[in-house]
């Protein structure tokens, strides 16, 4: 029993520092986007959620993640170095092969989530007048992702 508990207790060890290979830095470029795109998920998800009924709308609530989406916004782009970095990324080679595009389309998303948060300070605040900039936040999402990002 002790050999077998030995081997065992060895094979969970192995297992567990492999899967410490697969962590990214948090304080790398890679780390640090991977993080704030993150964050701008599960906050537009929420904003999203508010939308389409899956969440009860908070009127303050959106308001704060407007603003809160319009800040992480401006801040992934500092992340992308000038170099494609190694790492787990889900960004394509195209990221830093044509990085005017790539800038385009940020420019786009951070004007977006300004015009979201612009809408979102009139008050009182009503859902119908939220969901066509919201659906243009999303749509500029998803316009890098369909051509910078890896699936």
């Amino acid at each position: 029993m002790t050999v077998m508990f030995k081997c065992f207790t060895v094979l969970l060890l192995a297992s567990l520092s492999l899967l410490g290979c697969d962590r990214v830095d948090p304080n790398s470029p890679l780390g640090q986007r991977k993080a704030i795109f993150k964050e701008m998920l599960k906050t537009s998800e929420d904003m999203g959620g508010m939308l389409r009924g899956r969440l009860p709308f908070d009127a303050a609530g959106f308001a704060k993640g407007a603003e809160k989406l319009d800040g992480l916004a401006h801040a992934p782009w500092e992340h992308f170095p000038q170099v494609q970095d190694q790492g787990d990324s889900s960004a394509r080679a195209d990221v830093w092969q044509r990085q005017a595009r790539f800038t385009d389309l940020a420019r786009q998303l951070e004007g977006v989530t300004g015009e979201l948060l612009q809408v979102s300070r009139n008050q009182p605040l009503e859902a119908q007048q939220l969901q066509v900039p919201m659906d243009k936040v999303e749509a500029a999402c998803k316009a890098c992702h369909t051509e910078f990002r890896n699936h």
